[in-house]
């Protein structure tokens, strides 16, 4: 069944990639990104080659997560042309590498919005669509640095992660009883097949990162890396985090699982993330809320718009 899909961060990376793999799989994938007519102009004009070139269904649209009004114009072109929206993938993200001492308060602060609050200005503007449907599903993007074997110098980045992959556990709950799955894709530390080590930001106190690289810490930023390096196996493949979304999206409704882990580096998370997920099911059991682990086609689907909920049938 061909879903209308928007991604969030398209414009490399992850969200590339997955946005191919989407609309290989048949689905009408929207790849999007900020500055379309600027700065990713040129990424526009490779996803309209991309689309001619395999006879598939991928669309740039303009959506800048740090924007709730670009990300209302985003969905609301998207349900112009399309008449519905079926998955939202919350995929954009920044890091940054470097002692936690030496950022600004306002760089945290930077990175919790391109982080986290994107995710909510995303949310507030599909979730009424998906809620009128009855159903659908948002898949979060999250990372094994929120519960694995975490190493210094990425603090900003994996407390934010953090933040944005409590919020989606809660917002399952939330969207449960209107019809609308939830899915946690955690990705390990891939350090080659994307720019997201070479992008990665830096402190802005220059004089505070000084101290540290002179000091006991001198040249620490670099055992990181190499230690990073000898984790992540030489064959893994950064395109089996596409494939993984791949796979959930074209699952049945209901079948999807809650969170997929593909961790290369094993790095703990899917061992600590295993038992934190096994408590909240069992806690919502014992308060009487185990409905909201599994959502059910919400009656919406076929008092509000009985056509999509016979196109969902069978997805």
């Amino acid at each position: 069944m061909k879903s209308i899909i928007l991604i969030t961060g398209a414009s490399s990376g992850f969200g590339a990639l997955a946005a191919r793999a989407l609309a290989h799989a048949g689905h009408t994938v929207y790849a999007s990104m900020r500055g379309t007519a600027g700065r990713n102009a040129k990424q526009v004009k490779e996803v309209q080659k991309f689309a001619s070139e395999n006879n598939v269904d991928l669309r740039a649209v303009e959506l800048d997560v740090a924007s709730q009004e670009s990300s209302d114009a985003a969905i609301q072109t998207i349900i112009a042309e399309c008449g519905r929206l079926d998955v939202v993938i919350h995929n954009a993200g920044h890091m940054v590498f470097g002692p936690a001492e030496a950022f600004t308060p306002e760089q945290l602060a930077e990175l919790y919005d391109v982080n986290v609050l994107s995710t909510q200005r995303v949310n507030r503007s599909a979730l009424p669509q998906l809620r009128k449907q009855g159903q659908g599903l948002v898949v979060w993007v999250s990372s094994t640095s929120t519960r694995g074997g975490t190493p210094p110098y990425l603090a900003p980045y994996f407390a934010a992660k953090a933040a944005m992959d409590a919020l989606a556990v809660s917002y399952a709950g939330e969207l449960a009883r209107w019809g609308v799955e939830t899915s946690i894709i955690v990705p390990g530390a891939f350090t080659s097949g994307t720019n997201h080590f070479a992008n990665a930001g830096s402190p802005d106190d220059t004089a505070r990162l000084a101290e540290y690289e002179s000091g006991p810490y001198a040249g620490f930023g670099e055992e990181i890396r190499e230690g990073f390096a000898k984790l992540v196996p030489a064959d893994a493949d950064v395109s089996a985090v596409a494939d993984a979304i791949v796979k959930v999206i074209d699952l049945p409704f209901g079948k999807r699982p809650f969170r997929v882990h593909i961790d290369p580096a094993q790095d703990g998370a899917e061992i600590v993330n295993g038992v934190a997920d096994r408590v909240r099911q069992e806690l919502l059991r014992r308060v009487g809320l185990e409905d909201l682990l599994k959502p059910s086609i919400s009656r919406a689907s076929s008092k509000s718009i009985p056509i999509l909920a016979k196109n969902y049938r069978g997805n």
